[in-house]
C-alpha cells in the first residue's frame, strides 16, 4: 500500500486529467450548467421596459443594490428572470439549519441520516417557494412605481403583471435551485456556490474596465487604482493563507494483538481548519442585508417611511450596516462551525475506535478538549473574515469603486475555487489510485 501512494503521489500530472472520463463528464457538466444560467440572466421579465430600468439601476448601483446585482450575476438589473438568484434559498437554508439547533422535531430528523436529510430538504424547497413568492411580490409592487426620464418602467401595470411577474421570477428562482443541486450530484463542486461564483467572475471584467475609466477620466488617482489592485492581491494571499490554516491534534491509537499480528500503535491527526464555516458565514449575512435594503430600492421609498429609513441606515459604508454586518459573520461562523463540528460526537467515535489524544483523558474530557481548542479557533477565524469582508468594503465606499474588488467577493471566488480545485484532485488521485489497483492485480494474476 506504501508502494502504491508513493507511486500515486509520483505520477499525479495533467496526463492524468485526460484519462479521468467521469471527471471530463462532469465538468462538461457543470460549465454546461453555468452557461444555461448565464443565458438565463439575460431573459427579461415580460411587461417591462429595460431601458427604464438600466436608467434607474445606474442612479442606485453604487448602493447595496449594486451587491445584489453582484450575487445575481447582472439579472438584476437587467431585471431577468433570474432577478432573485438564488438568496431565497439561501435565506431558507439559513432558517432551516437554524430550526436543527432549536427544535426538537428537526433535530431529531437530522440525526435519522439519509432519509432525515432529504426530508430538510424538501422543507428547504417548500421554504425556498414561500420567501421567493413574497420577495416576488414586492419586487413586481415595486416595479410598477417606478419612473425615470425614459417613462415608467412598466407599461400596464396591475393584478396581471404582478402575477407573471411572480411566476416568472419563482420559476427563475427554482430552476437556479434545482440547477444548482444538479451541479452538486452530478457536476464538480457545490452548485449554490458556484452559481454565485459565476456571477461575480462574470462581472470581473466589466467591474476592472470601468475602475480604468475612471482613472483614465481623472475621477480616481492612478495611484489609487494600483493601490487597490495591490490591495486586492493581498486579500488573495491572506484569504489562502487562512483558509490553508488548520490546527492539527494528535490521536494516538493503542497496539491490538489480533492472533499472531499487531495491529495499531500508530499516531495520527484531527485537522481543525481555522475557517471552518468557508465562505457560508459570509453569504448568509450578505443574504440577510440583501433582502429587505433591495425591496426597499426598488419601492421607490423616500426617508419617511419604515423602508427607506433602513435603506438609508444600511447603505453601504454606513455604521449601522458595518457593525449588522460584522455581528451576522461573526454569528454565522460559530453557529456553522458548531453544526459541522461536534466535539461530543467526535470524541465519543474516537473512543470506540480505541484512539486517544496524548494527556486527555476519553470521553467528556476530550470532547472539552475539542471544544475548547475549536471556540478559540472560531474565535480568530470570525476576526478574519470581519475584516477580509469590512476593512476593504470601508475603503470602496470612501473611493466608489465596483463591489467586485470587496473583500466578499474576493472571498467568495477565492474559496469557491479552492474548493473546487480540491474536488477535482481528489477525482483524478482517485482515478489514478483505481488505475494503480488495477494494474498490480494484473502483475499478480500473470505473475
Amino acid at each position: 500500500m506504501a508502494n502504491a501512494t508513493e507511486q500515486l503521489a509520483s505520477s499525479f500530472n495533467f496526463g492524468a486529467f485526460g484519462k479521468a472520463k467521469e471527471l471530463k463528464q462532469r465538468l462538461l457538466f457543470t460549465l454546461g450548467a453555468l452557461i444555461v444560467y448565464r443565458l438565463g440572466t439575460f431573459v427579461p421579465i415580460p411587461g417591462i421596459d429595460p431601458v427604464v430600468i438600466g436608467d434607474i439601476f445606474a442612479q442606485q448601483s453604487g448602493g447595496i443594490l449594486g451587491v445584489f446585482d453582484a450575487f445575481a450575476g447582472g439579472a438584476l438589473s437587467r431585471m431577468s428572470i433570474f432577478a432573485l438568484n438564488v438568496i431565497p434559498y439561501i435565506s431558507a437554508a439559513i432558517i432551516m439549519q437554524l430550526m436543527t439547533a432549536i427544535s426538537p422535531r428537526y433535530e431529531a430528523m437530522k440525526k435519522e441520516g439519509e432519509s432525515g436529510r432529504k426530508k430538510i430538504n424538501q422543507h428547504t424547497r417548500y421554504l425556498t417557494v414561500l420567501l421567493a413568492v413574497i420577495q416576488a411580490y414586492g419586487l413586481s409592487v415595486g416595479l410598477e412605481g417606478l419612473n425615470s426620464s425614459q417613462g415608467p418602467a412598466v407599461g400596464d401595470p396591475g393584478m396581471f403583471f404582478r402575477a407573471s411577474t411572480v411566476i416568472t421570477i419563482v420559476g427563475g428562482t427554482m430552476f437556479l435551485m434545482w440547477l444548482g443541486e444538479q451541479i452538486t450530484a452530478r457536476g464538480v463542486g457545490n452548485g449554490i456556490s458556484l452559481i454565485i461564483f459565476a456571477g461575480i467572475v462574470a462581472n470581473l471584467p466589466t467591474a476592472l474596465a470601468s475602475t480604468l475609466e475612471l482613472g483614465r477620466t481623472g475621477a480616481l488617482p492612478v495611484l489609487a487604482i494600483i493601490a487597490f489592485l495591490i490591495m486586492a492581491v493581498a486579500v488573495i494571499a491572506i484569504i489562502v493563507f487562512f483558509e490553508r490554516a488548520q490546527r492539527r491534534i494528535i490521536v494516538q491509537y493503542p497496539k491490538r494483538q489480533m492472533g499472531n499480528r499487531m495491529f495499531g500503535g500508530e499516531a495520527s491527526h484531527i485537522p481543525l481548519k481555522l475557517n471552518t464555516s468557508g465562505v457560508i458565514p459570509i453569504i448568509f449575512a450578505t443574504s440577510i442585508l440583501l433582502t429587505p435594503v433591495s425591496i426597499a430600492g426598488f419601492s421607490g421609498g423616500g426617508g419617511n417611511d419604515f423602508l427607506g429609513i433602513v435603506s438609508a441606515y444600511l447603505g453601504r459604508g454606513q455604521p449601522l450596516f458595518l457593525i449588522v454586518f460584522a455581528f451576522l459573520i461573526a454569528f454565522f461562523a460559530f453557529f456553522y462551525t458548531a453544526i459541522v463540528f461536534n466535539p461530543t460526537e467526535t470524541a465519543e467515535n474516537l473512543k470506540g475506535n480505541g484512539g486517544f489524544v496524548p494527556g486527555i483523558r476519553p470521553g467528556k474530557n476530550t470532547a472539552d478538549y475539542f471544544d475548547y481548542v475549536l471556540s478559540r479557533l472560531t474565535v480568530v477565524g470570525a476576526i478574519y473574515l470581519v475584516a477580509v469582508a469590512l476593512l476593504p468594503e470601508i475603503l470602496i465606499s470612501k473611493f466608489s469603486l465596483p463591489f467586485f474588488f470587496g473583500g466578499t467577493s474576493l472571498l467568495i471566488v477565492v474559496v469557491v475555487a479552492m474548493d473546487t480545485v480540491a474536488q477535482i484532485q481528489s477525482y483524478l488521485l482517485a482515478h489514478q489510485y483505481e488505475g494503480l489497483i488495477r494494474k498490480s492485480r494484473l502483475k499478480g494474476r500473470r505473475g
